[in-house]
């Protein structure tokens, strides 16, 4: 039976004591009123589907209550919780979540703090999270790993689980590369490499997900084709799944007596007003000194609406006790207090101010009676007080003001956008919101509803799970083509019983890594040895077919008994025989072309040109990741046009372009060793697109084998040169 265990830093409850016994009382709001609606649906689905929910309970639990809240959790709640003390809530909850990640991630760089004790405490926990995980989790959970403060954990997992399937769901923005990098080099490298550990990354919006890829690229030099990025031996996709609300919750909500009496109650209190509604919790990232400031502005250019229209001003506790929050509740509360005292009369309050928090039924039925809702959060990962506003809206009518910085502005484009940080553009879209006709309300609303119950929770949810899930059957589908122990053991059983062994060896990315600089991959003591060995067997021949220059191959393999291919098959060496041209060929097309190499070198740092003898290799692995991939492009185009009329090969490669006669590939200068030798046992091992013609050329016989799980015509994978290393050490010890 599949289970899907979702991870947060809260659990869909809180544990909390009172009149010395433990009570659980459920969360209302956030994550847990986001999956709820989900998970319900798993419980009473047909299929065979679990889960379980893991987090903190939402206090401090003395050890002698653990077992039993640990026990209720699991029963009432499919929960496991992760206890936490006073000490790790403060620095990790309070302190690296709530005063970096939160004030950074949101754009208020100024409120962030950067101290070591939060960050140790941050990784603490994260670790404690995994701890737990590793102690519940079967072979064939799917891991949902939720939000900003768990950011290690898929990284954490992986290494201690490295087969169980792991989705990321970041709820808040992910910030432009100029926000993110403001973070300590060692802790943006770290938060990036830990949401890497997931199989999937999921954000509300194109643009939050486009951001990480760029953060992942400048930051740890990754690339990705379409979202999805080569991480050591395993694929990672990063994907957009805006999260939507129970639509058909809010719509059956309506219908109840409760809700009923709760809008009569609110128009008997403003019984000849428009009303606008503004509500949220309380935080800077909201802009609710700006909906006031656009909303006095409204009143002073428009005497007209005076006694006419009300604010209702609804402000969720949050965070309280931090100085920047107590600091916003008394800016708040006092220009209240001004544009009241400013524009009020006996007969009209212009501003209707609660600081509280409003249960589900009087919240639908505020939604349900407001003429407006005034959304305007300065920045916001989605904001599903928007969408909740439309569900609500029965008849169609309304109008939603929102912030074009919160990720709900994505989907709900008829709404009136606007730019949260000018008060002219507010009081001029609430104008607008009050004079507009209620056909026109209708038509954008509609369209919005129609919208939101196509796209709805269930549906985000089941799309996330479903491509985390269709991930996995990929990876096992890439994974049937590495080199599996059945067929390595053919492969050692044919060379064993084989009197002619050829081997084809790639050598960078293949034997040994790649390096910042082509001169720093020189070979291991490891490496040299073990060709060594391999070249004294009387039956093999083992031969390093590499892009290298024929200079860097004599230096470091000229006294081994093996035969080396230079330039991808410009130059060959057969044992300990000399040197030769593969075949007659002009270098005289270079000094056209290497100007033009050298000037785009010396338009981007770190660039450089690599002169071969019959080749011109334009490096750009130490420069700029973004400027160097969009000039390397450049300067494919710029070449293939200047060359059109000569005889020479553009190839765009692994950080390099490479310009190189024609007709010369590693496959053509293979097929010299294999011509009349027929021999018994073939090799073909190469990890880049240079090595696919070598492969290519191989007999149906012959094992190919790519480093690294891309797209190729070799018929297996091995995931890095030091899975090759361990092959040929086995085919060492097979030696005769």
């Amino acid at each position: 039976m599949q289970r899907i265990v979702v991870v947060s830093n809260r659990l869909p409850f809180t544990v909390a004591q009172e009149q010395g016994e433990w009570k659980f009382k459920e969360s209302v709001g956030g994550l847990a009123t986001g999956l709820s609606a989900y998970l319900d649906s798993l419980k009473s689905g047909s299929g065979n589907e679990e889960y379980l929910w893991v987090g903190w309970p939402g206090s401090t639990v003395p050890d002698d209550m653990k077992g039993q809240v640990k026990a209720t959790s699991l029963e009432n709640y499919h929960s496991y919780p992760v206890f936490l003390t006073l000490e790790e809530i403060e620095d990790f909850y309070q302190g690296f979540c709530n005063k970096t990640i939160w004030p950074l991630f949101h754009y208020f760089p100024v409120y962030a703090k950067y101290r070591s004790e939060y960050w140790q405490q941050y990784e603490k926990v994260n670790k404690m999270f995994c701890d737990t995980l590793t102690e519940i989790l079967k072979p064939d959970d799917t891991v949902w790993i939720h939000d900003y403060h768990l950011m290690l954990l898929p990284k954490m997992l992986r290494e201690v689980m490295p087969d169980v399937s792991i989705g990321f769901f970041l709820h808040i923005p992910f910030p432009a590369y100029e926000i993110f990098r403001l973070l300590p080099g060692a802790w943006r490298k770290s938060l990036l490499e830990g949401l890497l550990g997931a199989d999937l990354v999921g954000f509300h919006t194109y643009d939050y997900m486009q951001y990480f890829l760029r953060c992942v690229l400048r930051i740890l030099g990754c690339e990705h084709n379409m979202g999805q990025m080569l991480i050591g031996d395993r694929i990672v996709k990063a994907g957009t799944f805006p999260m939507g609300i129970d639509v058909k919750k809010f719509a059956a909500t309506l219908e109840l007596p409760n809700v009923h009496k709760e809008q009569e109650e609110i128009r008997r209190h403003i019984p000849d007003s428009k009303t606008i509604l503004s509500i949220d919790r309380l935080d800077y990232s909201k802009g609710i000194i700006h909906r006031l400031e656009g909303f006095e502005t409204l009143l002073d250019q428009h005497p007209q609406w005076h006694g006419n229209v009300t604010l209702i001003l609804m402000v969720a506790p949050s965070r309280v006790g931090l100085d920047q929050y107590d600091a916003m509740k008394r800016h708040i509360e006092e220009m209240v207090g001004k544009i009241n005292g400013k524009f009020g009369t006996m007969q009209w309050t212009p501003i209707r101010y609660q600081f509280r928090t409003i249960s589900f039924e009087p919240l639908v039925a505020l939604y349900s009676v407001s003429d407006i809702a005034l959304i305007t959060p300065l920045r916001d990962g989605m904001n599903l007080i928007s969408k909740e506003y439309i569900a609500s809206r029965s008849d169609a009518t309304g109008v939603l003001v929102l912030s074009e910085t919160a990720g709900a502005s994505k989907e709900l484009g008829e709404a009136i956008l606007i730019n949260p940080n000018n008060r002219e553009e507010i009081a001029a879209a609430l104008k607008e919101a009050l004079e507009m006709p209620q056909d026109e309300q209708i038509r954008r609303n509609t369209i919005m509803r129609n919208r939101l119950s196509r796209y709805d929770v269930n549906k985000w949810a089941t799309d996330f799970i479903g491509d985390l899930r269709s991930i996995r059957r990929s990876k096992s589908v890439m994974n049937a083509r590495l080199l599996s122990p059945r067929v390595r053991d053919s492969l050692l059983e044919t060379y064993r019983n084989s009197d002619r062994r050829l081997l084809f060896l790639d050598y960078d990315g293949t034997l040994i890594p790649f390096a910042r600089r082509p001169k720093d991959a020189k070979p291991t003591e490891e490496i040299l040895t073990l060709l060594q060995q391999l070249g004294e067997d009387s039956k093999a021949h083992p031969v390093i077919i590499s892009g290298r220059k024929k200079d860097n191959l004599e230096e470091w393999f000229g006294n081994l008994p093996i035969s080396l291919v230079a330039e991808h098959g410009a130059w060959v060496k057969e044992g300990m025989g000399s040197w030769r041209l593969f075949k007659s060929m002009s270098n005289d097309w270079k000094e056209k072309v290497q100007p033009v190499l050298e000037t785009y070198a010396d338009r981007l740092p770190g660039a450089f040109v690599e002169e071969k003898e019959f080749s011109l290799a334009w490096h750009y692995r130490v420069a700029d990741p973004e400027q160097g991939d969009m000039m390397a492009r450049e300067l494919v185009d710029d070449v293939m046009e200047f060359t059109a009329n000569i005889d020479v090969q553009v190839l765009l490669g692994n950080k390099v372009v490479e310009v190189r006669n024609a007709g010369v590939n590693k496959g053509l200068a293979a097929t010299q060793f294999l011509a009349g030798v027929h021999p018994e046992f073939i090799l073909a091992i190469g990890d880049d697109w240079t090595d696919e013609d070598l492969f290519k050329a191989m007999p149906e016989s012959a094992y190919s084998i790519h480093v690294g799980l891309a797209r190729t015509h070799a018929k297996f994978n091995l995931r890095a040169p030091r899975d090759v290393l361990q092959l040929l050490s086995q085919l060492k010890d097979l030696r005769t």
